[in-house]
């Protein structure tokens, strides 16, 4: 079973927030109990931002035994498509591209996604699994 995650649910235990780091360290627990845990390029760019510096950030991310998981050609190609149906279906830019690169390759290269954010990947990514922690 191979879980992709969110960057919120990392935020959540890496900055220890207050209403979601118990249930999103639970979930990503009981994830990597049942497989590998990876995040993409745009995850791993995010969640390394919360940290001072790079030694840091590659010591937490080990510590968990979250890998890295590029995104291909085709990946990244989905994600953009989906974006396209996105914009011409009247959706805003306040909607990050991002979010779509997320859903795109969990979908690809991933069993299910660890996210808060449900809404979003199911209507978007509407054959993606979503593990919601906070449920």
């Amino acid at each position: 079973m191979i879980t992709a995650v969110d960057t919120n649910v990392l935020i959540d235990v890496f900055t220890a927030d207050e209403t979601f780091a118990e249930k999103s360290a639970a979930a990503l627990e009981h994830c990597m109990q049942q497989g590998r845990i990876v995040v993409c390029e745009v995850v791993w760019a995010e969640t390394c931002a919360l940290f001072p510096n790079d030694k840091d950030f590659e010591q937490a991310m080990n510590k968990l035994g979250i890998e890295l998981s590029p995104m291909g050609e085709s990946c990244a190609q989905r994600a953009g498509g989906v974006w396209r149906q996105y914009r011409k279906s009247g959706g805003k830019r306040t909607r990050m591209f991002a979010d779509f690169m997320i859903g795109a390759h969990a979908l690809s290269q991933c069993d299910r996604l660890l996210s808060r954010d449900r809404g979003f990947f199911k209507k978007y990514f509407t054959k993606l699994k979503v593990l919601d922690p906070s449920k």
